[in-house]
């Protein structure tokens, strides 16, 4: 995990619901992952939104999503 992803790896494990941490994990492992193997495409970004959304605190999403559109893939649509 490089300092850019350990930094975003923190600021969603502070934004998910308590119990949820263990998902959360497991989603930004994935993405991490697919950074690293040149798999992290617009259309994957699209599709692991909704699970983020799904397990942050609802008072979080807006702010997550900006922040993911950002984090994404250059050239992912915004």
């Amino acid at each position: 995990m490089n300092e850019g992803q350990k930094k975003f790896f923190d600021f969603i494990l502070e934004r998910v619901q308590n119990g949820k941490e263990k998902e959360a994990k497991a989603l930004l492992e994935e993405g991490f992952e697919k950074q690293s193997d040149g798999t992290f495409t617009p259309e994957y970004m699209q599709g692991i939104i909704p699970k983020y959304i799904a397990i942050l605190k609802p008072e979080n999403v807006e702010e997550v999503k900006n922040v993911m559109m950002n984090f994404g893939p250059p050239n992912a649509q915004k």
